[in-house]
């Protein structure tokens, strides 16, 4: 492919130059037409040429959405990348293995339970509550696919996928038993929210995922060659100087903290962290160097116009995000599963 023969400096201006023009584009696009022009001196805020409402609709409500949808979808791409790095599997991504089920159970429990506290309290639980709940859920999940999945022999991708299922039943039974005992109000809410949507982004909610974002690229690209060493074999990581096991524990859980944040404030979105990274390494190869940056990228941009087509396909009325990533995503899957036919067995 051609963008695999430019430097990777020329594919990351690339694919930032593409993400700037669909973020643009992403203001423009709702039940209110907005030209890209207007969009432009809007985001510039050149206001004194638009109409007041005009740019209560750029600044209040498409701007933060897509600047929310834009890091929600790299930091659901770079945590897909590790991962998949981490178990050395193209099939590894949060949404199949569970780790998205139990981070959504976590924050389904605290959005019920503390559903008073809301009220009062609309900061913590959008900077505390949820995301530490969220979570915990994740993590613990995360712990319980690796544990079961893992053992002297490597990592057993049917292991991996039927613990996922397990798991994805459990928590939506749980999920269930939330949407039982909560309010009506309470009960619209969790069902938009299980679908995945950015319609509720907030300046609180970007800076969560902004601060989240920085500190995982930070971490994981200083993490970025013993994930290569990774990929060679845990012995030969191991005869290297990685400490294998201490590595694994702290992306785990860095992984679970992505995942977590991005359950609490945009509800359950899939298959990004499984799409993303194939497409980063037919772009940049496995080198996680250039994998990661690449990924976080391209992770923005697939969300960014999925969550554009969701508020056009079905207008005036929105579709939930979640489900545009999981029709994109499903036969992607499907076709990957093809491919490791008789070598996941």
């Amino acid at each position: 492919m051609l963008l695999r023969r430019l430097p990777l400096s020329a594919s990351l201006l690339i694919f930032a130059l593409a993400l700037g023009i669909t973020a643009v584009s992403s203001v423009s696009v709702g039940p209110m037409s907005i030209s890209f022009m207007d969009s432009m001196r809007g985001l510039l805020n050149q206001t004194n040429e638009l109409a007041p409402h005009i740019n209560l609709v750029i600044h209040e409500i498409r701007f933060p959405r897509t600047l929310l949808c834009m890091l929600v979808g790299a930091i659901l791409a770079v945590c897909g990348t590790v991962m998949q790095g981490l178990f050395r599997n193209p099939l590894a991504e949060p949404g199949i293995i569970g780790v998205s089920a139990g981070a959504s159970l976590g924050a389904a429990f605290a959005i019920v339970m503390f559903a008073e506290l809301a009220s009062q309290y609309p900061q913590f639980m959008t900077l505390a509550a949820v995301p530490l709940f969220a979570f915990l859920g994740g993590s613990i999940t995360t712990l319980l696919v690796y544990k079961l999945g893992t053992s002297k022999m490597g990592t057993s991708v049917t292991i991996m996928l039927l613990a996922g299922v397990a798991i994805s039943a459990l928590s939506g039974a749980g999920i269930g038993y939330m949407n039982f005992i909560a309010s009506d109000q309470m009960l619209r809410d969790l069902s938009l929210w299980s679908m995945g949507s950015l319609a509720g982004a907030n300046w609180n909610s970007i800076l969560l995922c902004a601060v989240t974002l920085i500190a995982l690229m930070i971490i994981f690209m200083r993490k970025s060659m013993a994930l290569n060493a990774l990929l060679l074999g845990e012995a030969e990581a191991n005869h290297l100087g990685i400490p294998v096991q201490s590595l694994k524990r702290q992306l785990i859980l860095l992984t679970a903290i992505g995942v977590g944040v991005t359950v609490s404030v945009s509800g359950m979105i899939g298959f990004i962290g499984l799409v993303i990274p194939h497409l980063g390494r037919m772009l940049s190869g496995p080198d996680h160097r250039s994998l990661l940056p690449i990924s976080a990228l391209m992770g923005a941009l697939l969300l960014t116009l999925a969550d554009m087509y969701s508020r056009v396909a079905v207008a005036p009325a929105e579709l939930p995000v979640g489900i545009v990533t999981a029709i994109i995503g499903a036969p992607f899957f499907m076709f990957l599963l093809f491919k490791q036919k008789g070598r996941i067995l």
